[in-house]
């Protein structure tokens, strides 16, 4: 069975990040493998012990440098690479249809996976494109995954806690949650064996795919500025809890 795991070059979330010419960002801090995509690769890895003869291939569509979030998920078990390489930021329409044909193109996918979102554009739409583009069942979120025969069975995380069980038909999409598992970090052995995995190639005006009917584009990037304005409550330890849930309530709106 192929596994494919599609991951993203993204900027560290902890670096400062800079603004420039309004739309762009400076690109000298540090960019790593997409924190959601890391449990992708590490369910991919555990699923490959399932089926005799099965590979973990990571695609990625990013510039040059995104070799090495590729090479990073090789160090964490992929068995290869594909690097769609384009110096555009194309959006979720032409990225899925970009991967998709890449996927196309290398083989023929059993199963699909993905981060539930990336850090940086926080679009969460590309796992669902993907999956239109190929005709494939989808769910996101995913806190637990069970393969038997042609069947996935995925147990995803809604909103406020609550868990749903689904159960596909193979091939699919499984988009990866935080709860799905814990990150497989590599090994200083396995970083070098990941220098000499194979690694393709390929520019994006090479793949054959249909330009989207639609299209979304940065009109301008703005850095988050928060306001605060701090009080105190007084009063009694039942008078200012009553005080905290009336404010979260009324005047913030987080709870009903």
């Amino acid at each position: 069975m192929q596994i494919y795991v599609c991951v993203k070059h993204v900027p560290d979330s902890a670096a400062n990040i800079t603004i420039i010419d309004a739309t762009s960002i400076d690109e000298k801090v540090a960019f790593l493998l997409n924190p959601y995509d890391e449990h992708a690769v590490t369910e991919a890895t555990a699923l490959k012990k399932q089926f005799a003869g099965a590979e973990v291939i990571a695609v990625c569509l990013g510039k040059k440098d995104a070799e090495k979030t590729i090479r990073s998920a090789m160090a964490m078990g992929a068995d290869r690479g594909i690097l769609i390489e384009t110096r555009a930021v194309p959006d979720s329409m032409t990225t899925a249809r970009a991967l998709a044909a890449a996927i196309e193109q290398d083989g023929s996918p059993g199963i699909i996976l993905t981060g539930k979102e990336s850090i940086d554009a926080e679009g969460m739409q590309t796992m669902f494109r993907i999956g239109a583009l190929f005709g494939f069942p989808v769910v996101t979120n995913a806190i637990s995954l069970r393969v038997e025969n042609d069947r996935a069975q995925v147990t995803y995380e809604l909103a406020g806690g609550r868990t749903r069980i689904c159960e596909l038909a193979m091939p699919c999409v499984v988009a990866a949650g935080r709860g799905l598992n814990t990150p497989a970090y590599p090994t200083f052995p396995d970083v070098v064996k990941a220098r000499k995995k194979p690694l393709q190639t390929v520019a994006l005006s090479d793949l054959a795919f249909d330009t989207p009917p639609g299209g979304t584009r940065v009109v301008r990037l703005e850095p988050l500025t928060q306001a605060r304005s701090p009080r105190q409550i007084n009063g009694s330890p039942r008078e200012i809890a009553a005080r905290i849930a009336t404010i979260l309530k009324e005047e913030v709106k987080v709870i009903t």
